[in-house]
């Protein structure tokens, strides 16, 4: 199918490569906060862990109980498999093509850790994690966590032959399976060789393409694999065209435009409010967790 060359298109701002940060033997990526990037306003954090193979009898993820408050943690889990766990008394195991989605809000501790199956068997394992912002208006919210597994997520064909998976948000007649408090559109592109989209998008609201894998152009400049794509505000639509089969995690959500103080886990707009989060984790006003 042609392209509709009417439609006005993103144009590419910069690339941000992601640095090489690794977590004891998790092999880690991070795009966001990066040398020339504090934030993408409403996203603030992405970490692409893997790919690699898991030995049987692993130790598995390190990722033990902590604390958040403040923002939303989005967690696709491409390769392997992820057990979550937290105070709010959410449980679950998601495999290979799911999403779980976290609102931390007001305060919760969760875990994130390998399976029992997964640290006896080993295995592939690729998982990529995005914060999300909260205006100050909704960082109080109660707290929440949905996990889906890939049957539950739309795989969307488009005009290209690529596929979208639809995670949250409006796509032409379809809604996808969560509800944000925040009306953030989130989704994962699988673009075969030689396919060409247009992807639609508001004018004003901020854009977030990050490519896992594969030799992908955006409006014609090429684009590199493990980058984070910043492109203006402006235009109406994304024009995507991978000449190699492509993975990429495509978002786009309203601008904040509010301050942002973090610390550690914690995201707020003032200091204060990051002293008064250290506080009452301290004091146990997130709950408990035994992981």
């Amino acid at each position: 199918m042609p392209i509709d060359t009417t439609q006005s298109v993103r144009q590419v701002i910069a690339q941000h490569p992601a640095k090489r940060d690794d977590i004891g033997d998790l092999t880690t990526r991070r795009p966001l906060p990066g040398p020339g990037l504090d934030q993408l306003d409403p996203f603030l954090f992405l970490n692409h862990h893997g790919p690699q193979t898991y030995p049987a009898n692993n130790r598995g993820l390190p990722f033990g109980p902590h604390p958040h408050r403040g923002f939303e943690t989005v967690t696709f889990i491409l390769e392997g498999s992820l057990a979550h766990a937290d105070s709010a008394s959410h449980q679950s195991v998601i495999h290979k093509g799911g999403v779980q989605w976290m609102t931390a809000g007001s305060g919760i501790v969760h875990a994130e850790i390998s399976p029992p199956e997964f640290l006896r068997e080993g295995g592939p394992l690729e998982i990529l994690q995005l914060w999300v912002n909260l205006p100050a208006r909704l960082k109080m919210s109660e707290p929440r966590y949905v996990g889906l597994q890939q049957s539950s997520i739309p795989a969307i064909q488009l005009p290209g032959g690529g596929e979208l998976n639809l995670i949250a948000g409006q796509w032409q007649e379809q809604a996808g399976p969560i509800e944000t408090l925040t009306g953030v559109f989130m989704s994962t592109l699988k673009l075969p060789a030689g396919t060409r989209e247009l992807l639609p998008v508001t004018p004003g609201r901020q854009v977030f393409l990050y490519v896992v894998d594969g030799d992908v152009t955006v409006s014609g400049e090429p684009v590199q694999p493990h980058h984070l794509i910043e492109v203006d505000r402006d235009g109406e639509s994304l024009d995507i065209e991978a000449s190699s089969n492509a993975r990429l995690l495509f978002g786009h959500g309203e601008v904040i435009d509010e301050p942002v103080y973090s610390h550690g886990p914690f995201v707020m707009t003032t200091r204060e409010e990051i002293a008064q989060a250290v506080e009452d984790y301290q004091n146990g006003k997130f709950g408990g967790l035994d992981a």
